[in-house]
């Protein structure tokens, strides 16, 4: 999703970097520990900052995804896909 948003000209590959990087330094100030996959939630964090930050989403609308996709989730039996049904 990152890459086809830069694709797209949502946002320079400067400005990603730049996210991804303060979103790095905030968790390693507030202690953090370094997982071997918490890179990945640095960048889901970075990806969500930049994307209410250019009004590609809001605060409510995000919220209401991950709670969709928690429900969606505990109901989905292990190793079948995870759908959200709106």
């Amino acid at each position: 999703m990152t890459l086809r948003l830069h694709e797209l000209g949502v946002f320079t590959w400067a400005e990603w970097a730049e996210c991804l990087g303060q979103t790095i330094r905030e968790a390693q100030a507030a202690g953090e520990l370094e997982y071997r996959d918490s890179y990945y939630y640095h960048w889901l964090a970075a990806l969500e900052r930049i994307s209410a930050n250019k009004g590609l989403v809001t605060d409510r609308s995000l919220g209401q995804r991950q709670n969709e996709w928690d429900i969606a989730a505990r109901n989905t039996p292990h190793g079948q896909p995870i759908e959200i049904k709106r």
